[in-house]
């Protein structure tokens, strides 16, 4: 494994001082490279996005949780889906069972989708959506919604995740092969850059690569590297840089080291649009900003003493405001133990609201710019970042450290040092290996009712008998046939979800034409 800082204490000694000086890349607020920001005003002139994840149960139940959180406040919609959602399983296949409306909402075709946003207004709401392999089959079914309501393609703002290399490396709800994968997302920034421009096209995902065990540089660097391999493809289409790279975006994760998390965020930025200048030949500035959405750590998140998570989760959405993130997520104290209830997800919402409108922090656009200690961890993130990308490159690019098993690799042996340092205790968890008090009242938690999927299923069986399945055949038929050549599959999708296919049954078809991935096993 390369030698990692992030692991190091980080103990600041006098003769530190004396041998440090500003980078002189800092630069201001709004400019290249954008280390203290991509806005010069920051959230002097707007607050960030408070985009709360939701999803579970049915459409309907979801959908009352979205209008709960904006009724309370919320400025954004985030949609969980259910495993069978996220690798192309309609309710009703036998791969399903028990998974159905557990870890987020069940989509199995437009008509759930038509009732998940029943009533809301697409064209007044961002909406990011936690969807990768099926990541276009989602977007055309929010594409339909929204064209329901009137409101053009080209006026839906959002996000899909859309990043299929880290499922690959860390989170493991892939379908396909990585070059049909890589061919399916470049389809979509192909069309989102005419259809939808507006629409964030991927949302390149560090969040599970640290959440799997990475240190902080390797997020940033596994990340940079996907994101790295998502431009070269698009590049490799006959794509201009400056048409697609303004829709990217990225995601990352709020740990714990609060000092760590503000210098990765600050050093995130200073190398993405560095690698988009110096490496892609980006003009347009957009190209070169790094906007980003953050998520509190779920892994850090502990089943005793849960209301320690509301300071946990506290402490680490500062470090995402102080680090200047575009976007924010706060966990639930109750997420270790179930999906959030009502309540916890008010009190996790209103974590944010408390940081916005009572700490003073918004106030200044970059607090932390000109700190000793700050600006010399963020030159020594970047530093070791640069160099696993260097490494990277070396193996022939993401593509290739993923297919040898390097990347997961080195997360694996980092999260198996992380477990040994709690385990010996030399890694304090207040409540779990320290200070521990098993006389703490039980917390009522969120039950997902098993009568949904019975439920979800005869929906499912009814649409089924109900749709044109002449139409659904047919469009099918000419998906099929479009995956065999080089046709952009997208509107061939967006045919397909408008007959009523089933989220299932467009992505059979594609695994017909594409086959299924095999991992890599590693020792």
């Amino acid at each position: 494994m390369l030698d990692d800082i992030s692991k190091r204490k980080f103990i600041w000694k006098p003769e530190d001082l004396a041998n440090w000086k500003i980078s002189n890349q800092l630069g201001k607020p709004g400019e290249f490279p954008f280390t203290r920001g991509i806005h010069e005003k920051m959230y002097r002139a707007k607050l960030w996005t408070m985009r709360q994840y939701a999803g579970f149960g049915t459409a309907e139940e979801t959908n009352q949780r979205f209008r709960y959180l904006l009724a309370n406040g919320q400025t954004g919609l985030s949609t969980a889906f259910d495993l069978p959602t996220q690798m192309g399983y309609d309710s009703d296949d036998p791969l399903a069972l028990g998974e159905v409306g557990r870890t987020g909402v069940a989509i199995d075709s437009l008509a759930d989708m038509e009732r998940l946003f029943e009533g809301i207004d697409l064209s007044k709401v961002s909406t990011s959506m936690t969807i990768n392999a099926t990541a276009a089959i989602l977007l055309m079914m929010y594409r339909a919604v929204g064209v329901k309501q009137g409101v053009s393609p080209k006026d839906l703002s959002g996000t899909i995740q859309n990043d299929i290399l880290k499922e690959y490396e860390a989170r493991n709800t892939y379908i396909y092969p990585p070059n049909a994968s890589m061919r399916i997302i470049t389809d979509i920034f192909e069309y989102c850059a005419k259809e939808m421009p507006r629409f964030n096209t991927i949302s390149i995902s560090g969040y599970h690569i640290r959440e799997a065990g990475a240190t902080a540089v390797q997020e940033l660097a596994f990340t940079f590297a996907n994101g790295i391999e998502y431009v070269r493809a698009a590049l490799s289409r006959g794509l201009k840089i400056d048409d697609f790279a303004p829709q990217l975006s990225f995601f990352f994760v709020a740990q714990m080291n609060l000092f760590e998390e503000v210098a990765k965020f600050r050093a995130a930025r200073r190398i993405w649009a560095s690698v988009m200048k110096d490496r892609f030949g980006a003009t347009n500035p957009k190209s070169m900003m790094l906007r980003f959405h953050v998520q509190t750590a779920g892994s850090s998140l502990t089943q005793q003493q849960p209301d320690n998570n509301i300071i946990r989760t506290s402490l680490e959405a500062m470090s995402a405001v102080l680090g200047g993130a575009q976007s924010l997520h706060t966990n639930s104290k109750d997420e270790a133990l179930s999906l959030p209830s009502e309540a916890s997800a008010l009190t996790a919402l209103r974590t944010q609201q408390i940081i916005a409108f009572e700490s003073g922090i918004a106030n200044v656009t970059d607090p932390f710019g000109g700190s000793y200690f700050v600006e010399d961890l963020t030159d020594k993130i970047e530093a070791g970042t640069r160099e696993y990308l260097t490494k990277i490159d070396e193996l022939g690019g993401a593509m290739k450290a993923v297919e040898s098993g390097f990347i997961q690799k080195e997360i694996q042996e980092s999260a198996y040092k992380f477990h040994q340092a709690v385990e010996s205790g030399d890694k304090v968890i207040v409540g779990v290996n320290k200070f521990i008090d098993d006389h703490g009242e039980p917390i009522p938690i969120l039950k997902v009712n098993p009568k949904i999927e019975t439920a979800q299923v005869e929906r499912l069986a009814k649409l089924k008998k109900s749709r044109d399945n002449a139409k659904v055949g047919k469009a099918l038929a000419a998906l099929n046939n479009a995956a065999q050549g080089t046709d952009n599959l997208i509107p061939y999708i967006s045919d397909c979800v408008e007959s009523y296919a089933t989220l299932g049954e467009i992505s059979n078809t594609l695994r017909d034409a594409f086959g299924k991935y095999r991992p890599v096993v590693t020792l």
